[in-house]
């Protein structure tokens, strides 16, 4: 079966399509540091959850492409994995190399930091898009945790210093603030031109690839810091079978230490974890879905760059 890309849901207000010439039109990477909010921005734009979160870094492990179509235009949103100095393995690696490779192909960049806080690996970020070459706009995220806008402004101040930005704008992801103030901004520096989707293509994803992501984020969710790390998705079977999806997946794991938890006692946390990972996918995909979930071990697949490209990470995918 070939997986249709995601729509937008029945019944969307979403305004047309403005003729050829008439509009903006171009691709956006989401980039910065983990943990700063970038997929939650994403999923608040497109008013539709399509990245996965969690509080964990590195919860995104694939850029992951947002469509918007405006009255104005059309916004090509790039999600990428958080660009970090954290751990040295296959998988780290490949996380950082996909960030960065994403970068060449955009016409803007939205490097999001958040609110009073600038890192290391903030500063690794923006160097990645001074590489490029890419016009920047600095996406200030989390202001409603900022008890006073006041300690903003010098904040803000010392961040325009950092580079000749297209422009600085405080939003709350979470809530919504000054989300619409980034999209004028956005379509703004954009170039003009016609949209490259259908108005009501939400992404060029398939289900199949979303049915992983949603399982691996009940991991990510609901287990240790470690563990998640070291588990991946992979599904085996997707089919459709009167009006219900048919769903097969495979978690993978690197120790038997490691499947004993994921399982927990008699099954129950496998079966709490797929039970929500189900109703998700059903809230996604809009019909009924039959979920069936196994814990296999590959052991040290994060650590090399054969097994991280059979499970799908490569810079294809």
């Amino acid at each position: 079966m070939t997986d249709p890309s995601l729509s937008e849901p029945q019944g969307s207000d979403q305004p047309s399509v403005q003729p050829p010439g008439t509009g903006h039109c171009g691709y956006v990477a989401i980039v910065g540091r983990p943990n700063v909010g970038k997929s939650t921005l994403l999923n608040r734009i497109l008013g539709q959850k399509l990245a996965i979160t969690s509080h964990k870094a590195q919860t995104t492990r694939h850029a992951i492409l947002g469509i918007k179509t405006r009255s104005d235009g059309q916004i090509l949103f790039v999600d990428t994995p958080g660009i970090h100095q954290r751990g040295a393995s296959a998988l780290n690696r490949y996380l950082n190399r996909a960030a960065r490779s994403t970068l060449g192909d955009t016409n803007l960049a939205l490097l999001v930091v958040e609110a009073l806080r600038w890192t290391d690996e903030d500063g690794k970020a923006l160097e990645a898009v001074v590489q490029v070459g890419v016009p920047v706009i600095a996406v200030i995220n989390k202001v409603d945790r900022v008890a006073s806008k006041q300690a903003l402004l010098p904040y803000l101040q010392r961040l325009s210093q950092r580079h000749d930005f297209v422009a600085l704008i405080p939003v709350s992801a979470t809530n919504g603030d000054q989300v619409e103030a980034l999209e004028q901004a956005v379509i703004a520096a954009l170039p003009e031109g016609a949209p490259l989707f259908p108005e009501d293509q939400l992404t060029d994803r398939s289900e199949r690839f979303f049915a992983a992501e949603l399982m691996r984020e009940q991991l990510m969710q609901r287990y240790g810091e470690e563990l998640p790390y070291r588990t991946s998705v992979e599904i085996e079977r997707f089919e459709q079978q009167d009006g219900r999806y048919q769903i097969h997946a495979l978690i993978w794991v690197e120790r038997s230490s490691q499947k004993a938890i994921i399982i927990g006692k008699q099954g129950e946390a496998l079966k709490a974890a797929a039970s929500q990972a189900r109703q998700e996918m059903q809230k996604l995909f809009d019909c009924p879905v039959h979920l069936e979930v196994w814990v296999k071990i590959k052991k040290s697949w994060s650590s090399d760059e054969a097994a991280i490209a059979s499970l799908g990470y490569s810079e294809d995918h």
